[in-house]
């Protein structure tokens, strides 16, 4: 079964022979190593490099034992260069090399070779990877797969891919399983044996139970307004457990930096500026999410809006929550109220207004829905993504009604 990620492939071959170490990032099973092993060596054979040319090891193969060494490796490297064409070197895992940083700085001094490499440890899942290699890196950060690249190879309608996407997200490996009990399996096994594994072995975590609680309650309550203090006198007053709020900003940031959940934050839209707190918080992959609360929470709602929110972070957009802050006469009194806008979406001149909605069955849902948009005084493009089979088209009032799978399937709907 081969999955076309061509936006990553892209990334990859705009950036060739730039004299920088290209540095494929992203949580495990995300299919970095395929990316870079398959689509990419591919791409390099039907541009006509031959294979003298290119230098491939998989570090995690007990074959290549030897190259971990990384004096062996940097022999192995300059042996192999025997000319002066341009030579393309591929490293899977390398963090199984003692000293990596050093050695693939050193392959910069080369000047017919150009360095890709791929990290699984919990070094190379932390966004602060990119900083070992003093300004000479160039990250390619890499998502499960969008729900484009699920539907593209998956055997059944896009409304049936959806309940499944929704159910167990998008790692590749998911889609090599037959049955929900293997696909279960296989998703609660890596999040508990894999990614919190290293989550704790990178950042010293001692106490566990206090790391699975948060995550727990994050589990439960994604797109939900929340911040340390917030959590913290959750944590007192439902599970009766002390939990310092400065704790819980810690390891809320260690979960970011190891790609596991992403930081929405709130924007001030008339105002133009960011409100510091509170944050709202998406898991990267709706499966681990799901398997993290062992499947019990199925609330499509905000499944779809934590969807929507990865499908906007793939597709390259800044993603922040809005906020639209306006006036209303109560009782002769003047009310300052904060409307909500589900996502603030920016990319280099772009900016989009987005709401997601399950449904639209009527005029007060619509009024609803767009209430915050009509709020905006800005021209910016403003849309409601709807599950329901609703046709993609504009109303009365200039926003774009979007249909979900529209939205999905082509991004041009935007």
């Amino acid at each position: 079964m081969e999955i076309k990620r061509d936006r990553y492939l892209k990334k990859l071959t705009d950036r060739m022979n730039n004299g920088l170490i290209k540095v494929i990032t992203g949580i495990r099973r995300s299919g970095k190593s395929y990316l870079l092993f398959e689509l990419f060596y591919k791409y390099l054979k039907e541009q006509g490099v031959d294979d003298n040319h290119i230098i491939k090891l998989a570090l995690d193969d007990r074959r290549n034992k030897q190259y971990r060494n990384p004096d062996a490796l940097c022999d192995y490297v300059y042996k192999k260069i025997a000319d002066e064409k341009q030579y393309y070197i591929l490293l899977d895992e390398v963090q199984f090399v003692d000293e990596f940083e050093d050695v693939l700085n050193s392959f910069l001094h080369i000047k017919n070779a150009d360095t890709y490499v791929t990290g699984s440890n919990a070094k190379f899942l932390s966004k602060d990877i990119i900083t070992e290699f003093r300004g000479r890196g160039d990250e390619i950060h890499i998502s499960p797969l969008s729900f484009k690249e699920f539907f593209s190879v998956y055997d059944g309608t896009k409304e049936d891919a959806w309940k499944e996407f929704c159910l167990y997200g998008g790692l590749p490996k998911v889609l090599e399983y037959k049955t929900d009990e293997d696909k279960v399996a296989y998703l609660k096994n890596i999040f508990e044996e894999t990614y919190l594994t290293d989550i704790k072995e990178r950042y010293k975590i001692r106490n566990d139970a206090e790391l699975s609680e948060l995550l727990d309650v994050l589990s439960s309550s994604i797109g939900s307004l929340t911040n340390p203090k917030k959590l913290s006198d959750t944590f007192k007053s439902v599970k009766q457990v002390s939990f310092h709020p400065d704790t819980i900003n810690h390891y809320l940031e260690y979960l970011c930096d190891s790609y596991l959940i992403s930081q929405a934050k709130r924007y001030d839209i008339k105002r133009k500026k960011y409100i510091n707190t509170p944050s709202k918080y998406y898991y990267t992959d709706i499966g681990l999410r799901n398997a993290r609360l062992n499947f019990r929470q199925y609330e499509e709602t905000h499944i779809m809006e934590n969807i929507i929110y990865n499908e906007l972070k793939i597709m390259g957009f800044n993603v922040d929550v809005g906020v639209v802050e306006y006036s209303k006469n109560e009782n002769g009194k003047s009310v300052r109220i904060q409307a909500k806008v589900d996502f603030v979406c920016n990319k280099a001149d772009q900016r989009y207004y987005i709401q997601s909605a399950f449904s639209i069955p009527d005029r007060e849902k619509m009024l609803q829905e767009q209430n915050s948009l009509m709020r905006i005084e800005d021209s910016f493009k403003k849309i409601i993504i709807v599950k329901d089979g609703i046709k993609s088209h504009y109303n009365e009032n200039g926003v774009l009604i979007l249909n979900l799978f529209d939205f999905l399937l082509n991004e041009n709907y935007l």
